[in-house]
């Protein structure tokens, strides 16, 4: 009987974690986003934002024709301290698997943008006069059902 009962108990722990597992998530997984932290130097603030409104719109859009991103978005945020952003931007894609190869696509619609990797470099350095990156980090969407 004690044999029974512990196979009784075994199956019933199995079944309920079979019937947890099989439960739904309570979210859809969303989005990957990448935020980038900049802090423009002084008396750089506007000439950065021209930049942005130019030639990184014309790249971002270029970008959303493609089908690489879905979306790109400029903030400006309050910087609490010296060593804080003043803006903060921001790239989304569909899912991680849109990250696979980015590189490469990038690169070719770059290429369209800037006329080739050594112009593309070129813009990088020069945008280097009016701000530093401070950091970045991918985050993930979770969409609540």
């Amino acid at each position: 009987m004690k044999i029974v009962n512990s196979l009784l108990a075994g199956v019933l722990v199995f079944s309920s974690l079979v019937a947890a597992a099989q439960e739904p998530r309570p979210y859809t997984e969303g989005p990957v986003v990448n935020v980038a932290y900049i802090k423009t130097k002084p008396g750089m603030f506007d000439a950065y934002m021209t930049w942005l409104a130019t030639e990184r719109k014309t790249l971002m859009d270029a970008q959303i024709k493609a089908g690489i991103v879905i979306a790109s978005r400029v903030y400006v945020v309050e910087a609490r301290g010296p060593a804080d952003p003043d803006i903060i931007l921001t790239v989304t894609y569909k899912n991680w698997a849109s990250l696979d190869g980015l590189a490469d696509r990038e690169e070719a619609v770059g290429a369209t943008v800037y006329g080739g990797r050594d112009k593309a470099n070129q813009a990088s350095i020069s945008r280097q006069a009016m701000r530093d990156v401070l950091g970045s980090e991918t985050i993930h969407e979770m969409i609540l059902k």
